[in-house]
């Protein structure tokens, strides 16, 4: 709830805004559409923001536009209702394919064909109204933004939450020879991409009230690691999956792991914890590159694999995992992969391999 607070301020200053600003300066008599056009556009989903907005505009002004065109002319009534919205969204489909654009034509013509019907130049007045809604929504996130870095980072931090609790749930299950935990911890790994989508679309939106809001250009720098960062993240996110799954599977076969798995994943787990704080705290994150590299060179006989078949594909994850989580803090590529010790033979082209 308390992360939806600013959203709900920001469409509850906007909404009574854009009705007065339709009403008194435009001298509307009842301009709903103003108000309903800011819910709408700034809502309390993250995502595409301004885009969503001008669908919204568009959307509107297409239905009302059509809505009035068709119903002045043929009348109202449940044929004539098929048709206005049939056209209002055919139109709005072949401008765009957002959802968003589609279903406002539709909806607004619905309104102008039943509730609504048209005179004089209500029409215009009604598109106006939600142009007046749309542009003020915009300034109002312009104008009352949120604080971009920290919507990123509450669901960043939940991101590298996940990864450490993966990659813990992995040590612990090897250490211990535990099939139920590592199978355990593969379920819980297999729901973390939920989280991932939910860091996308909060960085969207914090590049986007980034770019619209002057208060907010300083962040923009915060907000471009924590985007090059994500990527990897992610990756790493992946790797664990894999990883869980052939730690499962050798579990299950008997083969021997090596016991510097163990203090490998805690490692990694820390980086990921340590990767967290200090992209919340602005600063470079050297003490999780620091950690990471130490432990590539530390756990070097675990890195280049061991006998069996699945250890050797966690052997390959392990090596993934920590090139991804270097590269998250900053570090080239071919650096992170210079810092690791020769792979095995056939290990290169699995550590390369991205899964779905």
């Amino acid at each position: 709830m308390a992360s939806r607070v600013p959203s709900i301020l920001q469409c509850a200053a906007a909404a009574a805004i854009a009705w007065v600003v339709a009403k008194e300066v435009l001298g509307h008599p009842s301009p709903f559409f103003a108000p309903i056009a800011v819910v709408i556009c700034i809502g309390v989903a993250l995502g595409r923001r301004v885009r969503r907005m001008l669908e919204m505009v568009v959307g509107v002004g297409l239905g009302v536009g059509v809505g009035d065109v068709l119903i002045a002319r043929i009348g109202s009534g449940p044929w004539q209702i098929a048709l206005v919205v049939a056209l209002a969204m055919a139109v709005a489909v072949l401008l765009d394919e957002g959802p968003v654009i589609a279903l406002q034509a539709g909806s607004s013509a619905v309104l102008v064909a039943t509730l609504l019907p048209p005179s004089g130049s209500g029409g215009t007045a009604r598109m106006l109204d939600a142009f007046v809604g749309g542009f003020v929504a915009i300034a109002t996130v312009a104008l009352l933004p949120s604080d971009p870095v920290a919507l990123v980072h509450r669901h960043g931090r939940v991101v590298l939450d996940e990864l450490a609790e993966a990659l813990e749930g992995a040590a612990e299950a090897i250490a211990g020879r535990d099939i139920p935990l590592a199978a355990d911890s593969l379920d819980k790994a297999r729901g973390s991409q939920a989280a991932v989508e939910r860091l996308r679309d909060a960085l969207q939106t914090g590049r986007e009230t980034a770019f619209l809001s002057p208060l907010r250009w300083r962040t923009r720098g915060r907000l471009a690691r924590y985007q090059a960062a994500s990527t990897h993240i992610d990756h790493a996110l992946r790797n664990t999956r894999v990883l869980l799954r052939r730690t499962l599977a050798a579990l299950r076969d008997g083969e021997p792991m090596h016991p510097d798995f163990t203090g490998v994943l805690y490692g990694l787990a820390e980086v990921a914890r340590l990767l967290r704080d200090e992209l919340a705290s602005g600063v470079e994150p050297e003490q999780a590159r620091r950690v990471a590299l130490s432990l590539a060179r530390a756990g070097h006989t675990a890195l280049v694999g061991d006998t069996g078949f699945s250890s050797g594909v966690v052997a390959a994850q392990v090596r993934s995992i920590t090139v991804d989580l270097l590269v998250a803090t900053g570090m080239d590529r071919d650096a992170a992969m210079a810092s690791l010790p020769p792979a095995a033979p056939g290990e290169r082209e699995q550590e390369e391999a991205r899964p779905d």
